[in-house]
């Protein structure tokens, strides 16, 4: 069941909605909603409130009331803020295409400009320093805001390499990134069986020497899979790395949520 807003949500209004890929749908809201916004959170998690099939801008704004009663239960998900451009009070957030039912990919699949929705947050960014030697981001579609995000706030001297796993060639598009980041694209058409590819991948790279900083999302058991090569055999240290489970085939948001809270506990 999804989780209530313990807040009012701002109400945010689609501008634009368009494939970057077949699979990757990026929505642009805009308007005086978005007053306010705090800069610098490229990256950051934030809460979507999504509208029940049906249901208008006013009923749905109605039911954030205080004295409003709760009998009805929205879906709420998490997504990455893309990009926020305050001169036009412009926000980005790409939304997977994931082929499923699920309220996100409907409400994504769906929207033109009108469409609305709540907005929760933004939290903190990811990295908001950068002082390595070399740089490993990887990331499947789930990830690929943060991980973008990342690359456009390195150094424009940084080194290393991004690795990109997606389900079909289509998905392959330019990627804005330094100079010396190597990028390099894996195809997985197969999205709800776990690859090991990334994990192959990064098992099988000449490590560099000096400190590495990491931007790692995606799949929750390539997650742990790379988790586990990094700090235990690569000896990264943790305070050196960003890699975090977006995702778990199998399990709708809430479900991995609470497998998420388990395991830190």
């Amino acid at each position: 069941m999804a989780r209530l807003p313990k807040r009012r949500p701002r109400f945010l209004t689609v501008k634009t909605a368009y494939h970057l890929s077949p699979n990757l749908i990026r929505v642009t809201f805009a308007g005086p909603e978005l007053e306010g916004f705090p800069k610098g959170h490229h990256g950051a998690n934030c809460k979507l409130v999504l509208p029940r099939d049906g249901e208008s801008r006013a009923e749905f704004e109605a039911y954030f009331a205080p004295d409003a009663p709760k009998e009805k239960i929205h879906a709420v998900r998490t997504y990455t803020v893309r990009a926020y451009r305050e001169d036009s009070q412009e926000l980005d957030i790409d939304f997977v295409a994931h082929g499923d039912n699920g309220p996100a990919t409907r409400w994504a699949q769906a929207a033109k400009p009108g469409s609305f929705l709540g907005f929760m947050g933004p939290s903190q960014p990811k990295l908001t320093e950068f002082y390595a030697d070399w740089y490993l981001l990887a990331a499947d579609l789930s990830a690929m805001p943060v991980v973008e995000a990342t690359l456009e706030a390195l150094p424009s001297d940084a080194k290393g390499l991004a690795v990109f796993e997606v389900p079909t060639e289509e998905d392959i598009r330019d990627i804005a990134a330094p100079a010396g980041i190597e990028l390099r694209w894996l195809v997985q058409p197969e999205q709800h069986r776990a690859s090991m590819a990334q994990v192959d991948l990064v098992k099988s790279l000449d490590w560099p020497s000096g400190t590495v900083q990491t931007c790692i999302a995606g799949e929750s058991s390539v997650i742990r899979a790379l988790r586990d090569h990094l700090h235990n055999e690569r000896q990264v240290p943790k305070r050196d790395t960003y890699i975090s489970g977006y995702w778990k085939i199998g399990l709708v948001e809430d479900e991995h949520q609470k497998m998420k809270r388990a395991e830190a506990a």
